[in-house]
């Protein structure tokens, strides 16, 4: 399990550009939790290798703006593995594009469910 957990580990990286950002230049919220479920997803399949679709968003921390020009790397990671279900945890680190600087400026867990070809529960396996 601690192996397959580690295999599905999934990063990915964006620059944050003008057209996703609010009136004070930073990272819509909805554009976030968007990323993030997509990292989610992608990180709930390549565990189970089955169709999985997200049932819930548990609390979403936004710690830190995230700045047009800047890169987001977000980093999601299974923490929890049920008999239909799992949960995913995603981190969302910014950094600056020519400097060192880089911090956790997001956190949030997603739980999917693994579905059949009728869309019903499964077993993950």
């Amino acid at each position: 399990m601690k192996q397959k957990i580690e295999k599905s580990k999934t990063t990915i990286f964006k620059a944050v550009f003008p057209n996703t950002t609010n009136h004070y230049d930073t990272l819509f919220g909805g554009t976030a939790m968007q990323l993030m479920d997509e990292t989610a997803f992608i990180t709930a399949t390549r565990f189970s290798r089955q169709q999985m679709v997200t049932v819930s968003s548990d609390k979403i921390d936004f710690k830190k703006p995230i700045p047009a020009g800047t890169i987001v790397e977000l980093s999601g990671y299974v923490t929890k593995v049920g008999n239909t279900s799992l949960k995913v945890r995603v981190d969302i680190f910014v950094e600056e594009m020519y400097t060192d600087f880089r911090e956790k400026a997001v956190a949030g867990e997603f739980t999917f469910v693994a579905i059949d070809e009728n869309k019903n529960p499964m077993k993950i396996s």
